[in-house]
């Protein structure tokens, strides 16, 4: 069994120690880097499994570095920062953070974030990797090759379909949409998916006309998943 690598980009040497220090022993590879630079160059090279990213880190920021990353992958980022704003939270999250927790923060919460969001997260998908047969995400457009045909996306509609193929064959309730998509954790915008949810698939099906089927199948009373062609005996409802 693979260990998970995790890639800390911090520029503050004794909360890279302390890190290091609480999730080496939960079973994690953890390496490092002090510059946004730095990390970046580790994650093309390493490809970890989850990225601890600081806000306010030499060379390239956490910001830019935040945007690098959703222009080349879907992996998981815990957003560790002094700052606890709410706007600066909100920032984070519609930028493509998983997660925020605000430092100082408690080690065994710190712990059970990072094994959540790697249980959510599923199969890593990078710039240029296939998603099954037919489709492959093109991040750094927010648009996907569907059929042979590239198809532009919304921030909204990329991000949808982004979770949803992260979670490939799982079911994605409507409040955890709202909450990953919209920011929204009041869990009372259901017609905000349900429309987005629409939207995506009108684009998709146009995309593939008589060459394929829908793979986001809604599944009544819970949410959406994305199942691949090869893999659909669906028992989901079409409906949107």
């Amino acid at each position: 069994m693979d260990v998970p690598k995790l890639l800390i980009v911090e520029d503050d040497a004794a909360t890279v120690v302390a890190l290091e220090g609480l999730l080496g022993p939960c079973g994690y590879d953890v390496v490092s880097a002090s510059d946004g630079r730095e990390g970046l160059r580790l994650l093309f090279a390493q490809r970890p499994d989850l990225l601890l990213l600081d806000l306010v880190v030499p060379g390239l920021d956490g910001w830019r570095v935040l945007a690098r990353v959703r222009d080349m992958s879907d992996l998981p980022v815990l957003v560790l920062s002094g700052r606890g704003d709410v706007a600066d939270r909100v920032r984070a999250l519609r930028a493509g953070a998983d997660d925020y927790l605000v430092k100082p923060c408690d080690g065994e919460e710190l712990v059970a974030r990072v094994g959540a969001l790697l249980r959510r997260a599923g199969h890593r998908q990078w710039a240029g990797e296939r998603v099954g047969e037919h489709l492959r995400l093109v991040p750094e457009r927010r648009a996907v090759v569907w059929y042979g045909g590239e198809v532009p996306l919304s921030e909204i509609e990329y991000r949808l379909l982004q979770i949803l193929v992260r979670n490939r064959g799982r079911v994605v309730t409507t409040k955890q949409l709202l909450t990953r998509v919209w920011d929204d954790e009041s869990a009372v915008g259901g017609d905000r998916v349900k429309f987005g949810v629409l939207r995506l698939r009108r684009k998709l099906r146009g995309a593939a006309g008589q060459q394929g089927r829908d793979p986001v199948e809604a599944v009544r009373g819970l949410g959406y998943r994305f199942v691949p062609a090869e893999e659909s005996e669906s028992d989901g409802e079409k409906g949107p």
